[in-house]
């Protein structure tokens, strides 16, 4: 079936497409990451070992399955090695060994959060994860019961919702961290 043209509208298909474009931002209410509110913080929720962390949405570009991963010899142990994501190769690090020295054990259900890095991106394991998180002002709690050991150097900021404390983890702090991107044994 052929439509009338509106009148209205004018001819050309970059006008037409431009007013489609400015009709329907007319109604859109509003994406959750562009509300703000004074005092909100809101981040991606995920646990390693028995912490549960939240990094800001800012520093996680995005989340995987865990790939297949190919070892890398002469590699630091909390190096897993490297992973074809979409035809870059990925290092895959063992967070939970790099901060706790202790070796995550590996499963169907678990993700790795890519991270931007200088000279490349980088993807960190997580047991875990648990979607979005948002905390308020008045949910801030002291960090020093989370920031013990080498997480002291990652979470400066906690937050407790319901009975559980989360710390906020600075992946961005991570990465730039000399002993991290020193992957060589």
């Amino acid at each position: 079936m052929i439509r009338a043209r509106d009148p209205q509208l004018p001819g050309d298909p970059f006008s037409i497409l431009l007013d489609y474009e400015a009709r329907s931002l007319a109604h859109v209410a509003g994406l959750p990451e562009e509300l703000d509110a004074p005092g909100l913080w809101r981040g991606v929720g995920y646990r390693i070992g028995a912490r549960r962390l939240a990094s800001g949405f800012d520093e996680v570009l995005e989340i995987l399955p865990m790939p297949q991963i190919t070892p890398v010899p002469g590699a630091q142990s909390w190096m897993l090695g490297v992973a074809n994501i979409r035809g870059n190769l990925l290092p895959i690090v063992d967070l939970k060994q790099f901060l706790e020295g202790e070796r995550t054990v590996l499963h169907e259900s678990q993700r790795v959060l890519i991270v931007r890095q200088p000279g490349g991106d980088v993807a960190v394991t997580i047991d875990e994860l648990f979607g979005q998180r948002s905390f308020l002002e008045e949910q801030e709690i002291p960090a020093e019961p989370l920031a013990v050991g080498r997480y002291a150097h990652f979470v400066d900021r906690a937050y407790r919702l319901g009975d559980i404390e989360w710390g906020v983890f600075s992946l961005d702090r991570l990465a730039r961290t000399p002993e991290f991107r020193q992957a060589a044994a």
